[in-house]
Order: structure tokens, then sequence, then C-alpha cells
């Protein structure tokens, strides 16, 4: 390691963003991959960049942002894929797509994170940042940034604990794997929407819990059997809670018509409670589950259009 070059990485990390350009953008600050080559604990990327055949993108004009993981944060991967370093690293599609998942086409320092909305990536696919900062990936895993403004020539590293992964499931498929939505998930093949909610969208789905389902049930006076057989109701208020476009918790346009695929519109208040068309309420009792086709929120009671 060339300490020298290692001090001038955390000075420059320390440089509000009016000095950058003054202080730590000249010709001699190392690119992109030059960062990641100056951290001993960023070593498994620096491989994997290699291996992918990356190394040449990173060097290059950009700008660009890469969030990186750590080499603690590979070894938690391994694991959780149960692979070793040597089979990761051979896989070369692979680390293409998680190594472009991690970079922005554009230089983001920390102060300038949008917290709370859809950021896409080069890959293509989208995370999320929170203050902390804390990003949840299209597969709704949390990686913490650990340290931020890692200056280069050619944009910005931030280094993080856990390698981000892509969204590999759609919204119906996201249902499935949570039994409080079997009930959702078998009106939506009742109603014949699932290829629809299959489809690449982007969608928003404010989705009903079984509790909100047995709600609607004696609300309606009636029975599941008798509700799953009445399709053409199904697909109406299964429309009614479908959004086109991803519109995760932050861009919720608050107190205004959010038109449904349906046809019909819905509010929603500052509280997180929805009102629908009959005036009824249902709260939003979870916000911004990540799909490769969309989010979804989860909320307490089945809306009903007109």
């Amino acid at each position: 390691m060339d300490l020298n070059r290692r001090t001038v990485l955390r000075a420059c990390a320390l440089v509000p963003a009016t000095s950058l350009l003054a202080a730590c953008g000249g010709g001699d600050d190392p690119n992109v991959l030059g960062v990641v080559q100056a951290e001993p604990r960023l070593g498994i990327l620096e491989s994997a960049v290699a291996a992918a055949g990356l190394g040449d993108t990173l060097s290059g004009t950009g700008p660009f942002t890469l969030f990186a993981p750590t080499d603690a944060a590979f070894a938690g991967l391994l694991t959780e894929l149960g692979v070793t370093q040597q089979a990761l690293l051979a896989d070369t599609a692979l680390l293409r797509t998680v190594l472009t998942y991690h970079v922005l086409p554009a230089r983001v320092p920390a102060a300038e994170i949008p917290f709370g909305q859809a950021i896409t990536t080069v890959q293509g696919g989208i995370f999320k940042i929170d203050n902390g900062p804390v990003i949840t990936d299209g597969r709704n895993r949390t990686a913490n940034v650990v340290e931020a403004n890692l200056f280069a020539s050619n944009g910005v590293v931030h280094v993080i604990d856990r390698v981000l992964l892509p969204a590999n499931q759609n919204i119906v498929q996201t249902l499935q794997q949570h039994s409080q939505f079997s009930t959702l998930v078998a009106a939506a093949q009742a109603a014949g929407l699932v290829d629809a909610l299959s489809a690449a969208g982007p969608f928003t789905l404010f989705a009903p819990t079984d509790a909100a389902f047995t709600s609607l049930l004696a609300e309606l006076g009636t029975t599941a059997p008798a509700l799953l057989a009445n399709t053409a109701l199904l697909d109406q208020v299964l429309r009614y809670h479908v959004v086109q476009g991803r519109v995760l918790r932050a861009g919720v346009p608050v107190g205004q018509p959010i038109t449904t695929l349906e046809g019909d519109t819905f509010t929603v208040g500052s509280d997180l409670a929805i009102t629908d068309a009959r005036g009824r309420r249902s709260t939003i009792t979870a916000t911004d589950t990540l799909a490769s086709n969309g989010v979804i929120h989860t909320i307490g009671n089945v809306l009903l259009p007109l």
C-alpha cells in the first residue's frame, strides 16, 4: 500500500464539496479503480473487477459512483450463496451483473444521495438509500455505507458492508414469499391477473394482507370461496390496488388523487392512511418492498372502487 496515496484519499474524503475541485480534483487523483486498488479492505472487489473485465470501465472517463463492498462483505456473500471465492470469480456473467449493480453513471457524493428514491444503476436495476446511509437492494437486503466520499478523478467511491444483489423476483413472486399475502395471490390467480402483475411494468401495488381480506368478507357478508368465484369483481378490485409506475413512499403524492389501473382514484394522507373511492380508510403498514417490476406497499384494509 502507498501510504501517501492513502493519506491523500482520506484528506479528499474530508474536503467540502465546494472545495473539492481545488483541493482534490487535480490530475494526480487516482481514478475509481485506483481508489479500489489503494484500499486493502477492497482486495476481493479488485479481483472481481479484474475477473469481470471491468477495469477499463472504472478507469474510464466516467463519471461514476461505486458502492464498494469490503472483503468481509464478499465473505458474507460467499456464505449466503454457498460458493467459494474461486467459483464466484470464475462466474464472469454473474460478476458483471452484480458489479455493475454497484455502479451509478454519475458522481454522487454522500451529501447528494437522493434518500428514499429509486436509484437506477448501470446494470439497469434499482436500489433505495435511506438516511444512515442504509441501502435496500433489489432483494430487500440491507447494506450500510461504512465510509463515504473516497473521491476519484472520475467519480466517487462509497464503502459498504454487504454485497448488493439486483431483484430476481417480480411482484407476484415476491408476494408468494410472504404468507400474509396468500389470499391476495389466490385472488390474483382467480382473476387471471398473475401475468399482468408479472409483466415488465413497473407497477406499484398496494397489497392487502390476509387479515384485510378477512375484514372485507365480513363487511360484504360473503365467504372466501364466493369472493374468489366472482372474477369480475376481483378483477375490478385488484386493479384498483395497482398504480402504473414505481412509486416509493418518498414519492407518494400526499393529498392528491392517485389514478389506478382500474380507472378510479384514491388519496393518501400524510399519516399514510388511504381514503378509497367510497370514503373508506386503510393504513399503509409497510412500505417499499422492492421487486423486479415495481414496488409493494402493505395495507391493512382492502380498497374498494365506486
